[in-house]
């Protein structure tokens, strides 16, 4: 964990923890060189000593900073500092696409088609260059305030002329954007990213994932088993151009996706266009249900065949034979005399220094001990000595907590023990969180190990709290207690109700209703009275009435101020503006 003001590489001096990981921790830096903030990914430290981690953290520096293209996050720099390895990369101020998704729900289909087309351009250039990203998902794509789209983490990208680090990256990445041959192990291709691609785009349209399990096996196997749920059946604005674009993408086979990112966005550009309106369902060309190799199947079937017997053909025994069998024996005879002498090589360099080491015994039992007791045991059984400090809410101050060989374990003596002895509890002592930020307070106890759960509470001014929806109101434990790693505590932030406006008394407009019924989702119905106490198409009466709260999907009704029509005989009309509320759009 890199604490603040910490400098990595005496340049990139750090602010806080903005993002987590399970191979990295990003970190927001500023660069006292250059005078800009930066984000520091910073390999974890328990990783740091994994060889097959830090090639593939350091991979992610050359595979990214081998891209220049203005929807890739751009690498500034990439080193090791004091055991730390670091890439430090451009800061993108935004949001992720997955917390747009969840903040709106459902995108609109142009803002769906430019996000689409910013990202196959982007991908475009990296499988230009032989990279495979392999890991699509929302929560790797940023957006700017602006809209602009920037990919990020290429951690288990892989070019496509190289060999795979391990036969798990395979099928690393999510779960929920696994294309089916990586999920059956195969490996991975272009068109594996425009599988991701095409999940991501069903995501955006329909707010929703398309395959759900109880575990990541589960969701793999839907990958490769189930068919894709219709789009329009969820979200019926989406055109069937549209649904057919994500349906190629998303193909189980391969073999009827995109050839490349290229042929995908050029697609996407058109399907909007009047022309492609009325456009058929998409028919696959190859079977989605089995797309296995028919030749090696067939291969298969020929091996499980029976052989046919072969009639016996006497043979004439010549001169040149009799020499053959002869060199042969000469063979088998040196190859004799080489094994033994292996063996004897073999016996010398290994085994019999084994058969002459040192008998194994016993790890003393000093758990609970005083550390310097400890340490006269451990010497007088024959051991070699280290002590470390380690944190214990179970045992006190300067005693010991365990040691490496465990006790009672049979080690050779004049091994090295490690003893760790107790620094104290580690329990930590809470601060007062309200109105600090939900997410950053969590990602910071998380980290210290407490379990954090955030709820909503509704309060009684929902205006003051109008844009604070992320700020925290009230904690359940309260600033000075203290809580062991694996303890729970629950922040709360405001729950904001949206109630109805007094339309009437400030005289909205037809147009400024059906505005606001757009925004929350209400069914609107409307009727005119005719009147010349107001101007025309000003609300009169709204049901419901203000102050009432909304409900998503609601009927709201409003009657409209309306001229009447010349007439030549003057009548008086008597009505209930009410009534007409509750009689309109009958």
């Amino acid at each position: 964990m890199i604490a603040k003001g910490q400098k990595i590489n005496d340049r990139y001096e750090i602010e806080k923890l903005i993002g987590e990981g399970g191979m990295a921790n990003v970190y927001l830096a500023n660069d006292t060189i250059l005078d800009r903030k930066v984000a520091v990914k910073v390999l974890r430290g328990d990783l740091a000593g994994d060889e097959k981690f830090v090639r593939r953290f350091q991979r992610e520096a050359l595979s990214a900073s081998s891209l220049s293209h203005p929807n890739i996050v751009e690498i500034y720099d990439v080193g090791e500092d004091d055991g730390n390895f670091y890439i430090v990369m451009e800061y993108i101020e935004g949001k992720t696409l997955k917390q747009l998704i969840k903040k709106r729900g459902v995108l609109s289909l142009p803002e769906t088609i430019d996000i689409m087309l910013q990202l196959l351009d982007a991908l475009a250039t990296a499988h230009d260059s032989y990279i495979i990203h392999r890991d699509i998902k929302p929560q790797n794509i940023m957006i700017k305030e602006s809209g602009l789209v920037k990919i990020t983490d290429f951690g288990i990208a892989m070019a496509l002329n190289s060999v795979e680090l391990t036969q798990t990256n395979s099928v690393m990445g999510s779960v929920h954007y696994l294309p089916p041959e990586q999920a059956s192990g195969k490996g991975s291709t272009i068109r594996s990213d425009i599988y991701s691609l095409g999940i991501l785009m069903f995501e955006m349209l329909t707010g929703k994932m398309p395959f759900k399990g109880d575990s990541a096996v589960e969701i793999a196997l839907k990958h490769i088993k189930e068919p894709l749920p219709s789009v329009r059946e969820i979200n019926p604005v989406v055109p069937q151009s549209v649904e057919n674009i994500i349906l190629k993408a998303a193909a189980k086979n391969p073999k009827n996706r995109y050839h490349n990112v290229r042929e995908m966005e050029e697609d996407i550009k058109t399907s909007l266009d009047a022309e492609r309106q009325d456009e058929q369902k998409v028919v696959f060309k190859y079977p989605e249900t089995d797309f296995s190799d028919t030749k090696t199947i067939n291969v298969l079937k020929e091996e499980k065949k029976e052989p046919k017997p072969e009639k016996p053909v006497a043979k004439q025994i010549t001169k040149e034979d009799k020499i053959e069998n002869s060199n042969k024996k000469k063979i088998v005879i040196i190859a004799s005399i080489i094994a033994v002498f292996t063996f004897l090589m073999l016996f010398i360099i290994i085994i019999l220094p084994k058969l002459s080491e040192s008998k194994e015994i016993k790890v003393p039992d000093v758990y609970g001990m005083e550390i310097s007791k400890a340490e006269e045991m451990i010497k007088k059984a024959g051991f070699k000595l280290s002590s470390k400090k380690k944190a214990s809410d179970e045992v006190d101050e300067n005693l010991v907590i365990e040691t490496d060989p465990s006790r009672n374990r049979y080690v050779k003596k004049g091994s090295t023990i490690t003893i760790y002895y107790s620094s104290g509890s580690k329990k930590i002592e809470l601060e007062d969180y309200v109105g600090q930020n939900v997410y950053e307070v969590k990602a910071k106890l998380e980290l210290l190990g407490i379990v954090v759960e955030v709820e909503q509470k509704e309060v009684e001014d929902s205006v003051k709290y109008e844009g604070k929806e992320q700020i925290i109101i009230e904690q359940s434990v309260k600033k000075g207690e203290k809580l062991s790693s694996g303890e729970k505590i629950t922040l709360y932030i405001p729950k904001i109700l949206s109630t109805y406006p007094d339309m009437v008394t400030d005289a909205w407009t037809l147009e400024r209703v059906t505005e606001f019924c757009e925004k929350y989702g209400l069914t609107l119905k409307y009727s005119y009275k005719e009147t010349n106490d107001v101007d025309e198409n000003i609300v009169l009466a709204q049901s419901p009435k203000a102050g009432e709260e909304i409900f998503e999907n609601d009927t709201f009704k409003v009657v409209i101020s309306k001229k009447p029509a010349p007439t030549t005989t003057t009548t008086t009309q008597s009505s209930n503006v009410g009534q007409d509320v509750e009689n309109s759009g009958e």
